[in-house]
């Protein structure tokens, strides 16, 4: 469903019973993907948004310019200017030139993008101006082009001056999407919030949808006045953009310290007073696990959902392991991320989702190595901290490679820099892990439907996954794969629903459900692989039950004798025909789906 920001939800919005501490209305659930939902917040929350699209934060930017071609309002009642320019750097000097005019500006970026704003990010941050840019954070071009996501963007930002905000699911980047702006004005630091590309921003779950009544109570409108105060005027003159000589600009850089010693006190108060509101507390640095933990992780991002998981399986089997979520990368605030750390721990491994050739070690790590250091931590001490890289370029990251991490944190000499993910062979820096190790719930479905690129599968089952999520009191979660050509190639749709939130920001390798909208990737595509035993196999074929099982490749019979699958087929595309649809055979696909899963009653489906 598309967002529509309205002063007060429906009386029938869907609302399910949520135990908030403090929290006073219940929370209206959608079912969107992450760049939707920060959308909606930077949209009611903005008077300028300059654009220009880029994978993967274009949908950000399409739905603020949808909304505003629409004529829909902010919480302020007016319909924020949204401007597409010629490029990035084009983005970059209208959001300058906006902040300098006292308008509550922001804009979407990623990847080369947002390195082609850095220049004005340095102008923006030397001038203690307010903003915040939201970043569906995404590999650089190295040796090749890379449309997926890492950090590798947010990571080359270090100098520029901006606070680095990170969200770790699509709930957090809706809430840290609001948390960020009002931290910003009140701290007068330009923020980079971000979120893993893809992972998270294109993940469709159920998120509770801040109202506009509860962003005016979180937003400071003290700070945004203080701010249009300082705007460049002919009532009040002051310069900027100077040029300064040895005898000043060392000074200059200096005089920044005092906004950046205070900013990550200002953004826990900002959290602290967002729980009040919503029931929602979150912390710069966040711990998980066993109390007494003797091994840690530290990573951010969509993994912390992977090794949260892992963590609470390790628990239950009495280790003492845990997991620290790093939001405030910058500044790195070593007071409240030693509070964090269990006192018991004896070894760490930190986990960077970007690679920087050369350097002693990666962002996080050497962030993590220095706050020891200077915190004069025990622990500074220790030759049990090690570094991995992992996810780059959206490499799959498993609970097998989480718990190949706490296993090598457990030796006696830890390998201090792996890799993870890959098979790194000429190197030699790969950390084994066992492909088979599953943590999915039993009570989690889990579908698969394999297609071709713009054929309609993903629409298909982006609009299913809403279905599930708001018609049910199900959690929903859909994640879709595809590669760079989009259009022609593969597509494969993974589907969760259950009664618990879905922590699992990786694909589904055991599925209850199967579907291939092309017979022809019969023999071509790894399909049943896809199949855990006694799963439904759902296959578009134009041709009869008798006649498709003659025509299955040998290998293909076997494989579902042997794991007992249920096979049923249809001639989608003779039904869509027949039916006035023309092409539209993943709408027939679609209703077998419901038909068969029992999801949802069948004549409700």
């Amino acid at each position: 469903m598309g967002f529509a920001p309205t002063d007060a939800p429906p009386a029938d919005a869907l609302t399910l019973t949520m135990k908030l501490s403090g929290a006073s209305p219940k929370p209206r659930f959608v079912t969107c993907d992450a760049n939707e939902a920060v959308a909606s917040v930077a949209y009611r929350i903005n008077e300028f948004i300059a654009i220009y699209p880029i994978t993967p934060s274009s949908a950000m930017a399409e739905s603020c310019d949808e909304w505003a071609a629409v004529g829909k309002k902010n919480i302020w009642g007016q319909v924020p200017r949204v401007t597409q320019l010629q490029s990035e750097a084009g983005v970059a000097g209208a959001v300058h030139g906006g902040l300098l005019g006292g308008a509550l500006t922001t804009t979407f970026t990623a990847s080369q993008g947002l390195l082609l704003m850095i220049p004005n990010l340095y102008k923006i941050a030397g001038e203690l101006l307010p903003l915040t840019i939201h970043v569906s954070a995404r590999a650089i071009a190295a040796q090749g082009l890379s449309i997926f996501g890492d950090h590798s963007d947010v990571m080359a930002c270090r100098a520029t001056g901006c606070a680095l905000l990170c969200s770790n699911n699509g709930q957090e980047a809706h809430d840290l999407a609001l948390i960020a702006h009002t931290a910003s004005y009140r701290a007068r630091v330009p923020f980079i919030h971000f979120f893993d590309g893809f992972r998270t921003s294109h993940e469709v779950s159920k998120i509770a949808l801040l109202s506009d009544d509860e962003i005016r109570s979180v937003i400071s409108e003290r700070a945004i006045a203080d701010f249009r105060t300082r705007a460049l005027s002919p009532d009040h003159p002051s310069i900027r953009g100077t040029a300064q000589n040895p005898d000043v600009y060392f000074q200059g850089r200096e005089s920044v310290n005092r906004f950046y010693d205070q900013l990550p006190s200002i953004v826990q108060s900002e959290m602290d007073g967002f729980a009040e509101i919503t029931g929602r507390q979150y912390h710069l640095y966040e711990y998980h696990g066993h109390p007494q933990a003797d091994r840690i992780v530290i990573a951010m991002g969509s993994s912390i959902e992977t090794i949260s998981e892992t963590v609470d399986w390790f628990v239950a089997r009495g280790e003492k392991v845990g997991v620290l979520a790093v939001r405030l990368f910058l500044p790195f605030h070593v007071k409240a991320f030693l509070a964090a750390i269990p006192p018991t721990v004896k070894a760490i491994a930190v986990l960077d989702r970007t690679k920087e050739p050369g350097s002693l070690g990666e962002p996080l790590y050497l962030n993590v190595v220095a706050a020891l250091a200077q915190g004069l931590s025990p622990l500074a001490s220790s030759p049990r901290i090690v570094g991995g890289r992992y996810g780059l370029g959206s490499k799959e990251f498993t609970p097998g490679m989480v718990r190949a991490v706490f296993d090598n944190l457990a030796r006696w000499e830890p390998i201090p820099r792996f890799t993870l993910g890959i098979l790194d062979d000429v190197t030699g820096t790969s950390l084994g892990y066992d492909t088979e190790f599953d943590l999915e719930a039993p009570d989690v479905r889990r579908c698969v439907f394999v297609g071709l690129g713009a054929d309609g599968t993903v629409g298909a089952n982006k609009n299913s996954i809403k279905i599930i999520g708001e018609q049910t009191d199900n959690f929903a979660q859909g994640y879709f794969v595809y590669d760079s050509k989009k259009s022609g190639s593969v597509t494969t749709s993974h589907l969760r629903f259950g009664p618990r939130p879905i922590r699992a920001p990786y694909l589904i390798r055991q599925a209850d459900f199967v579907a291939c909208s092309q017979f022809a990737f019969v023999g071509r595509q790894n399909i049943l692989g896809y199949a855990a035993p006694g799963a439904t196999v759902l296959l578009n074929s134009p041709h009869s039950a008798a006649d498709t099982w003659a025509r299955l490749p040998r290998e293909w019979q076997e494989t579902l004798i042997e794991k007992k699958l249920r096979l049923y087929v249809i001639d989608a595309t003779a039904v869509a025909q027949t039916s006035g649809m023309g092409r539209r055979t993943n709408t027939v696909l679609q209703t077998c789906f419901f038909a068969l899963s029992g999801v949802l009653p069948q004549d409700e489906a």
